[in-house]
């Protein structure tokens, strides 16, 4: 069975919500095109903000723990939804939908997600757009998963965990089981695009939500390391040969 691209995810704001794409072209050390382009930064993080912006906005990379981040709220982990008609339109169980232009209207998004933050947490600020995308890390790099290694955690698990609280940009299906691991330093092919593999994925607390209802499900950490003796999911690569790449792409690592 060959290995194809199974999903491609984009996740316009950081930690808030996501979409799915049939197709996307990639560029040699740039990451996904629309990834984590905003992101909504905390009163803890704008001193950060303000050491580095130029005419209101933060003109470089900043660390994930200026911005609103879900593993500091369960219930932010629900949200879901992108780009529709120019404007970000998103969904929430408990509070229903919203539409914005976040050029315009970034505080209708932070007053909207206002009662899903925790009360004793630095309070969400304003909505910025990134100088570079505002990935957790300054690197040019996408995410990949593998449906395959999904299975095999959720057969262990007893239970279904979903392909969203993992925020990968691509899902790969008809590999072995966790054979990703195995591709550190390869050249992979997608399509015609090349990407080299660079590190692993590891990951924190934000996994233990359940997207679907914004409550922990589970300490994911903790049972990824007593499964596997590690807490990595997934794979990061660099793009070196840009193209557009495609749902049902082979995969050849």
């Amino acid at each position: 069975m060959s290995i194809r691209l199974a999903l491609i995810r984009r996740h316009p704001v950081k930690s808030v919500g996501g979409e799915g794409l049939e197709r996307v072209h990639l560029t040699p050390a740039r990451r996904l095109p629309g990834d984590r382009e905003w992101a909504i930064l905390t009163e803890s993080g704008e001193r950060l903000a303000l050491a580095s912006q130029t005419e209101g906005a933060p003109d470089r990379w900043l660390p994930k723990s200026a911005f609103l981040r879900g593993v500091l709220s369960p219930a932010v982990q629900a949200v879901e939804g992108g780009w529709q008609d120019g404007r970000l339109t998103l969904r929430h169980p408990s509070q229903g939908s919203l539409s914005i232009d976040p050029e315009t209207e970034g505080q209708l998004l932070i007053d909207w997600l206002r009662p899903l933050w925790p009360a004793d947490a630095a309070p969400p600020t304003r909505l910025v757009r990134g100088a570079a995308i505002w990935t957790d890390q300054k690197w040019p790099w996408i995410s990949i998963l593998s449906l395959d290694s999904l299975q095999d955690l959720e057969n262990r698990l007893g239970r279904p965990l979903g392909t969203h609280r993992w925020r990968a940009n691509l899902w790969i299906e008809g590999a072995s089981p966790f054979a990703e691991r195995d591709w550190m330093g390869r050249v992979i092919r997608i399509g015609a695009a090349e990407l080299r593999v660079t590190d692993h994925v590891g990951r924190c607390d934000a996994t233990s939500a359940d997207t679907s209802t914004g409550t922990r499900d589970g300490d994911m950490v903790a049972d990824l390391r007593r499964l596997y003796g590690h807490t990595q999911f997934g794979i990061f690569a660099e793009v070196v040969t840009g193209a557009e790449i495609r749902i049902q792409d082979e995969v050849l690592p």
